[in-house]
């Protein structure tokens, strides 16, 4: 087990790209540990993203339906996406929300943000809990994404979880962020 003396940055020897695509590049890195022992890590760099928990004022709490290929299942979403270059999260947010549900919120409150996976990507999502929501005209999703938008009472988020349409992590991480996941 590390000491505590142990537990810092990595320092980072060299870096080798991999992969260069649209949405990440991959990088093999090497590293020294906080011990002095040298290792390769495999690093997936993400420009970050949003997810968003819309909750009408009836509490009923707007998610998405879409396939997800790598997944290779429909599951059931909060709103999310990913950052342009130069755009903040919170225009991140407003932008993703209304382009996928054809909502906007009068008000944005952000609950906090995670690393989807910290041991192999710099993925970064901010959650925001958005209300006040009304439908907005002349948005659509982007052209390679087909979704399904529904709103649903909280209670029903507990029966979704159990029945495997809703097992994505950002989502029950923004759920729980936002105070509205209980499965009890």
């Amino acid at each position: 087990m590390a000491s505590e003396s142990d537990l810092r940055p990595d320092l980072l020897l060299e870096s080798e790209e991999r992969f260069a695509g649209r949405l990440l590049r991959l990088t093999v890195d090497l590293v020294r540990v906080g011990n002095g022992v040298e290792a390769q890590r495999e690093v997936v760099h993400h420009q970050g993203g949003v997810g968003i928990v819309a909750v009408t004022e009836d509490g009923e709490v707007l998610l998405v339906r879409q396939y997800r290929h790598p997944a290779g299942e429909l599951l059931w979403e909060i709103p999310a996406g990913g950052r342009e270059p130069g755009e903040s999260v919170l225009e991140t947010a407003r932008r993703e929300l209304a382009e996928e549900t054809g909502y906007g919120a009068e008000a944005w409150l952000g609950v906090g943000a995670t690393f989807l996976a910290p041991g192999y990507s710099t993925e970064l999502l901010w959650y925001f809990r958005a209300t006040g929501l009304t439908p907005v005209a002349g948005h659509e999703p982007d052209p390679d994404e087909a979704l399904q938008a529904r709103l649903f009472p909280p209670r029903e988020l507990a029966e979704l979880v159990r029945a495997g349409q809703m097992r994505d992590a950002k989502t029950l991480a923004g759920l729980a962020l936002a105070g509205i996941l209980r499965l009890e």
